[in-house]
């Protein structure tokens, strides 16, 4: 929240700033109302620019963190097989998507920890590249 502040306290300043300079070009020949309304209009357009870019900030945000919870609970998930150790397996999220590397000790092994993630909310796919081998 206080980022979103700044950004728009920082706008309201450049778009006054503005709207100031604009006002006090004596080379202009504008008439003050004209002065004032492209002022106006710049500071609206800033301000403009700045929510936009701090909502996609705030999608960017929204997606990590959606992807951390996402991989805590594969990882949690995978802790809890008795087979699968969850210390050994790479757990990795991107936009939904987890990938799984590490060893299994069974193709069956291999198959629950993709299972595993697979249940998880919010995954979109599982790329399972876990290696069947004896841990």
């Amino acid at each position: 929240m206080t980022t979103m502040t700044n950004q728009r306290t920082a706008a309201l300043i450049a778009g006054l700033l503005a709207l100031t300079l604009t006002a006090c070009n004596k080379n202009d020949n504008r008439t003050a109302g004209e002065k004032v309304d492209s002022g106006v209009a710049k500071t609206e357009q800033m301000a403009s620019d700045a929510k936009a870019k701090t909502e996609q900030g705030a999608a960017t945000m929204g997606e990590k963190i959606d992807d951390a919870q996402i991989t805590a609970s594969v990882s949690a998930g995978l802790a809890k097989d008795s087979e699968l150790s969850a210390i050994k397996i790479d757990v990795d999220t991107k936009g939904g998507k987890v990938m799984l590397n590490g060893p299994a000790p069974t193709a069956a092994a291999k198959a629950r920890a993709e299972e595993i993630a697979r249940s998880v909310k919010g995954v979109s796919t599982v790329e399972n590249k876990l290696e069947v081998k004896t841990m």
